[in-house]
């Protein structure tokens, strides 16, 4: 049960995290926008490349590192509650 919590409250913060990221991409262009909402692999770039706040690593690193731990933890706390 704890590791479910835990592992939501993370993708909660990946989610506010790539918030971030997509209203600093519609706020460049709406193109831009859209393209960061629809192509996954264009969000990552564009977080990377073209994102600019003062706390980019924080906000990278509250979006893919807390987005792939919570799914890691729910994916654990499903396997252990299937188990008993």
């Amino acid at each position: 049960m704890a590791l479910s919590v835990l592992g939501l409250l993370l993708i909660f913060v990946s989610v506010v995290s790539f918030a971030l990221v997509l209203v600093h991409a519609f706020q460049r262009s709406i193109g831009t926008g859209f393209i960061v909402l629809c192509l996954p692999i264009y969000n990552v770039y564009y977080g990377f490349s073209q994102f600019e706040h003062r706390r980019k690593g924080l906000v990278l690193a509250g979006w893919l590192g807390a987005g792939v731990l919570g799914i890691a933890l729910r994916w654990v706390a499903v396997s252990v509650a299937a188990q008993t």
